[in-house]
């Protein structure tokens, strides 16, 4: 079962940082802690590496809008909403980035939900974590991860701020010195408003206001249990593509030496098979096609010469020219080492004499040379494991493989 890092950033570099882990599924957090600033996010770098990143975000830096905006499509009504909001939003509209809600329309007939902040804060703070190289697709509102409760609000004080989330789309965050302006507005319309469920100490508050203790908890685990990927800032241009991951990239050279090694052989048994025949002009045409497909950089190919130039290609990926035992063996490894991504191959070279390959790799860990060794011999390889030798962060180890079948006939 994997695991969540949270970060909840404020909103300048020198506020603090809050981070929380905890098992995906399961309320029981593994670490927390919190940095001085945001200069210090590279201290959680090696922490994300292998987990889900979830980011919180104040939401006083954030304003949380429903409007009832006429139109017949999505499209349309995004597109006019932020207009709906001039009057109501400080900065300039080119200024800022909308954010939509899914949510679908409310009783009440609102039918656009969004989230208005301004693009430069946005984007500071996506450059804070691209700047500690932490990787994170979800960045939401801090109170929107408050849970929501039915005929009451829900509040937390997180720093110096009151956090509230009063229903599905709508928040409040404010200072303990707004408690009566906020007390006026909860008093608006249903009495049952009134109530306050309080997961952290408050002070200040109204006679009028009714609080409900509920048991101290850290503010980010209440966000970690209650948030919901049903709403993300991160998107429209803001949003963040798949990363390939380090072992994808480590193995599209194995993937393209194994693709480059079957169409060198369909050539090869090509070449046999229409020898056979009468039809030699087919036979140099479709050598020719599959050698400029192999080689598309090829400009000129003579039929002649393509069994040479074949066995110098083979030499350049270190073979010593003997492709008929090369080319069969490397096939059989192929799915062995995709098997276990951990290993980082540095070096792959071909012994003829021996129908040896000798490979240089790296790995995290020294186990993942022996779960190698274990799968090649699976595939019916022959396995000799080298030393293996601590390279700082890394373990360098060396194989040499042979085809089991092979040293029979020799």
């Amino acid at each position: 079962m994997g695991e969540t890092l949270f970060i909840r950033l404020g909103s300048q570099v020198e506020d603090k940082i809050h981070w929380l882990i905890k098992t995906n599924g399961h309320e029981e957090i593994i670490a927390s802690g919190e940095l001085p600033n945001a200069d210090e996010l590279t201290q959680l770098t090696e922490k994300s590496n292998s987990r889900e990143v979830i980011v919180f975000v104040p939401a006083s830096d954030v304003a949380i809008k429903s409007l009832t905006v006429p139109g017949s499509s999505q499209r349309a009504i995004r597109l006019a909403a932020p207009y709906m909001l001039e009057d109501e939003l400080a900065q300039d509209v080119e200024q800022l980035f909308f954010a939509f809600s899914e949510q679908k329309q409310s009783d009440d007939g609102k039918n656009c939900f969004l989230a208005a902040l301004e693009r430069a804060q946005l984007m500071q703070w996506r450059q804070w974590l691209a700047d500690a190289e932490i990787f994170c697709k979800v960045m939401i509102p801090d109170a929107l991860a408050l849970p929501v409760t039915e005929n009451s609000v829900t509040a937390v004080m997180l720093e110096q701020q009151i956090l509230m989330r009063l229903d599905t789309w709508q928040l409040m965050s404010f200072e303990e010195n707004a408690w009566s302006i906020i007390a006026t507005q909860l008093n608006q319309g249903d009495d049952t408003r009134k109530t306050i469920n309080a997961y952290s100490p408050l002070t200040n508050i109204p006679d009028e206001l009714l609080i409900e203790y509920l048991p101290e908890e850290l503010p980010l685990a209440i966000f970690a249990n209650n948030y919901s990927l049903k709403f993300n800032l991160l998107q429209g241009e803001f949003q963040v593509k798949e990363k390939r991951s380090a072992t994808a990239n480590n193995w599209l050279w194995v993937a393209g030496i194994a693709g480059l090694a079957l169409v060198l052989n369909f050539v090869l048994k090509g070449t046999e098979l229409y020898q056979l025949s009468n039809q030699q002009a087919d036979i140099e045409a479709q050598i020719v096609a599959n050698y400029k497909k192999a080689f598309p950089a090829t400009k000129r190919v003579k039929v002649a010469t393509i069994r040479s130039q074949l066995k110098r290609k083979l030499a350049e990926v270190g073979t010593s020219g003997e492709s008929a035992g090369f080319l069969p063996l490397l096939i059989n490894l192929e799915p062995a080492l995709a098997s276990v991504p951990e290993i980082k191959p540095q070096t792959l070279k071909f012994d003829g004499k021996r129908n040896e390959v000798r490979m240089q790799a790296t790995a995290q860990d020294y186990q993942y040379f022996e779960k190698l060794k274990v799968a090649l011999e699976k595939a019916g390889l022959s396995v000799n494991l080298g030393a293996q030798n601590n390279q700082g962060d890394e373990i360098s180890g060396s194989f040499s493989i042979t085809d089991k079948s092979s040293k029979g006939r020799s």
